[in-house]
């Protein structure tokens, strides 16, 4: 037998790895197509980055060794399609995933997400907060331990989504007052610690909840293909809001953009805890509603749940009409300002915000319009988000941003 290599078979492997090579700066951008839904075959994927079929070819087979994603090389021709079908592309359901957490005024939970936005276990939420953030992050990050216990799967980061600006670098909660927290806890060095003590491997994230439901929203949601999205939201007190341009957050110099639950919409309105009058916060909030409707809120179940079943089972009623037609009218004057500064193409609305635009959508959409100038010329698409969630999703992306920048880096 001769102990030469046979030279076609050289020559393959050595085109193999040159195209490899060649698509080893792509393996990213086509995780994140197939990650967001973008690419579902390898010929969009092909287009997509711009590279030859060969080369997409061996970028999609290094990511499926790599155990992210699946390729199916035998897919069903579609309906009235000519040629042979592409290879169908989908995220590993068997793969890694990252732990997502949230906290908010009325409890926090853990889970386990994987590509995709997949939620593949949650833990059983918890619905008190202590005032110390450490005691709380500690229980949260152990929920999160035992599910990957359980499951068995491999974690490469986590992820925290908290009620509270995050400022950066240093991942400061400035103002989580609806938790009781200190100003200023550093959340994401805490975060950190409890994640490295439960032996949980992988860089760990922080941010605020309503910057992280806009980009999960952004990448499997309502706001899937915005250029420049909005979202608002109130979730179990107060308002938030974000922005994301180009697919990315818009976060400003240090963390902190778009605090737009101080927007000032009824002058001679509640005091805010910000010492101004009338903001969005305390205007348009669950509580906010269940007072305008006179109800007391009561110790059962979150305020926001509380809220949105009052719309959804008495909205024939007159006083629960009318209070929600007053935080309609409200939420409308913050967001034709928002629009008026910012343009976006889309806006979408989480929470209590979301069961409103439902009830009455045309009531919002007419505010918008009338008092912005944008939409007077046309309208902006105000749409409720999808997502179930969708925060928890947003903490995930966080700590999956890592692989899709550097697939090979963040896994070896």
């Amino acid at each position: 037998m001769s102990g030469k290599a046979d030279p076609r078979t050289a020559g393959e492997g050595t085109t193999s790895r040159a195209r490899l090579d060649r698509g080893r700066g792509a393996l990213g951008p086509a995780l994140e197509l197939v990650h967001t839904g973008r690419a579902p075959t390898r010929a969009v994927l092909t287009a997509e980055l711009g590279v030859t079929r060969a080369t997409a070819g061996a970028v999609a087979a290094e990511l499926e060794a790599l155990g992210l994603i699946r390729v199916d090389a035998r897919p069903g021709a579609a309906a009235g399609s000519q040629g042979r079908p592409s290879h169908r592309l989908a995220v590993a359901e068997g793969g890694p995933v990252v732990l997502a957490a949230q906290v908010h005024a009325d409890g926090f939970r853990a889970a386990l997400v994987g590509l995709g936005g997949r939620i593949v276990a949650t833990a059983p939420g918890c619905e008190t907060v202590d005032a110390d953030p450490a005691k709380v992050l500690v229980s949260v990050v152990e929920a999160g331990a035992e599910l990957l216990r359980t499951t068995g799967r491999r974690c490469v980061g986590a992820g925290l989504a908290v009620p509270s600006a995050v400022a950066e670098p240093d991942g400061l909660a400035l103002n989580p007052l609806h938790l009781a927290w200190p100003v200023g806890a550093p959340v994401r060095r805490i975060f950190e610690e409890c994640v490295r003590a439960a032996g949980i491997t992988g860089p760990a994230f922080a941010g605020n909840d309503v910057n992280l439901m806009a980009l999960a929203e952004h990448r499997h949601g309502a706001g899937r293909g915005a250029r420049d999205l909005l979202c608002v939201a109130t979730g179990h007190r107060g308002v938030g809001g974000a922005l994301v341009l180009d697919g990315r957050l818009h976060t400003g110099s240090s963390g902190l953009a778009l605090e737009v639950g101080h927007l000032t919409v009824h002058p001679e309105g509640r005091p805010c805890h910000c010492g101004s009058r009338g903001c969005l916060d305390v205007e348009a909030d669950p509580l906010a509603f269940l007072t305008a409707a006179g109800r007391d809120p009561g110790p059962e179940v979150s305020l926001l749940q509380q809220a949105n079943d009052l719309i959804l089972d008495h909205y024939a009623d007159p006083s629960v009409r009318a209070a929600a037609g007053a935080l309609i009218d409200r939420l409308g004057l913050g967001l034709a300002g928002l629009v008026n500064i910012l343009n976006p193409d889309r806006i979408i609305l989480g929470g209590l915000h979301r069961t409103l635009l439902d009830a009455d959508p045309g009531r919002l959409r007419a505010v918008v319009a009338d008092r912005s100038l944008w939409g007077q010329s046309g309208g902006v698409p105000i749409l409720p988000c999808t997502l179930d969630h969708n925060s928890l999703v947003g903490a995930a992306e966080l700590a999956w941003q890592p692989v899709l920048d550097d697939p090979l880096g963040a896994l070896s």
